[in-house]
């Protein structure tokens, strides 16, 4: 496990210096982001519309009881921007992402590709990893706010459905009861969620060996990993949004 902290301690180093120096891989950027971001907007349009769409009905018979079924957007709200959207969307990113980035590079270091690029001249660094990393950084936090939208979207079906509440009322009731705090530390956060989930991926993948048996073996790290680390750092940014933006 040290040896493994210490190698991803320095392969994150490497890449802070690497992605200030060119050449720039514009082109493969675009395509890596696309490969993130698009490419899962579909699962993420799943997961948020139940993700509010459960939240609403399990808060519903409790609130009821007390009497504050009004409240129930204001907290399905405030729970999903703060804390679900960002944290589940981003393991569960992970879970794609980061298992197709370890495979990939794995496959192309037990095939001696990286190897054959290295001999060329051309930097793999640049190309296979500082693209990737950006483009999970770039593409998490859009795909936050995309699920945001709609994880909200799903609880004011259920509200519409159970309780006859009017879009305009959800929606008033919602803006009520949100600010910047709320809203803005939930989206800067996953761009450090990309950045593990990229870098994981790409450092299990780039150092890969073992043959195939390898590649499994660094796509399973690399999704175990990072959903754990996005977990503890999810710990750590809940603290440091306490503390900036006094949230209470």
């Amino acid at each position: 496990m040290l040896e493994k902290i210490g190698g991803l301690a320095i392969f994150s180093g490497r890449f802070f210096k690497a992605v200030f120096q060119p050449p720039y891989e514009t082109k493969e950027l675009i395509k890596q982001t696309y490969e993130v971001g698009v490419r899962s907007v579909g699962l993420v349009a799943i997961v948020a519309i139940v993700i509010g769409a459960v939240l609403t009905m399990q808060s519903r018979p409790t609130m009821i009881k007390f009497g504050a079924e009004a409240f129930i957007p204001g907290m399905v709200a405030v729970s999903v921007l703060r804390e679900l959207s960002p944290v589940l969307i981003s393991v569960i990113v992970a879970g794609r992402v980061a298992a197709g980035i370890g495979a990939e590079l794995g496959s192309m270091r037990v095939t001696e590709q990286i190897d054959a690029m290295e001999v060329a001249a051309l930097n793999p660094f640049n190309y296979l990893v500082v693209t990737r990393v950006l483009a999970c950084m770039i593409a998490l936090p859009l795909l936050t706010v995309y699920a945001d939208f709609l994880a909200l979207f799903g609880s004011y079906i259920v509200q519409s459905v159970e309780a006859g509440m009017s879009g305009s009322l959800f929606y008033n009731t919602v803006m009520r009861s949100i600010e910047f705090a709320d809203f803005g530390p939930g989206v800067i956060k996953t761009i450090f969620f990309g950045f593990i989930m990229g870098i994981v991926g790409c450092y299990e993948g780039y150092t890969s060996e073992g043959g195939t048996e390898g590649v499994g073996r660094s796509a399973t790290d690399a999704v175990v990993v990072s959903s754990l680390l996005i977990i503890i750092a999810d710990v750590l940014a809940v603290k440091l949004t306490v503390f900036f933006f006094d949230v209470n």
